[in-house]
């Protein structure tokens, strides 16, 4: 699925820098990508796919860092808790 996704967004950006259709048209793909985004819907989608990727990578982390040597999976904890400050800087948590 990630595949299309990625194929159909590489043809658009394609079709867009390649377009001979004119400004209008452009005007047109841009306006229509704008209220796809700023589609209620589609903003939720894609906060909930944030929190969940945040959530596999957080359980990730605690699995590999239990199987790490003492030493080392202290050191790991130490740089996490670094990062704590910056807990949402990329504006998806914003509802």
């Amino acid at each position: 699925m990630a595949y299309r996704i990625a194929f159909v967004a590489g043809m658009a950006v394609g079709y867009v820098l390649g377009a001979r259709a004119g400004r209008e048209r452009y005007e047109e793909i841009k306006k229509a990508a704008r209220d796809f985004s700023q589609n209620p819907a589609v903003r939720n989608a894609a906060e909930a796919a944030a929190l969940g990727g945040r959530d596999a990578a957080a359980k990730a982390f605690g699995e590999m860092s239990a199987r790490l040597p003492d030493g080392l999976s202290a050191r790991l904890h130490l740089v996490s808790r670094s990062d704590e400050a910056a807990a949402d800087d990329w504006g998806t948590s914003n509802t």
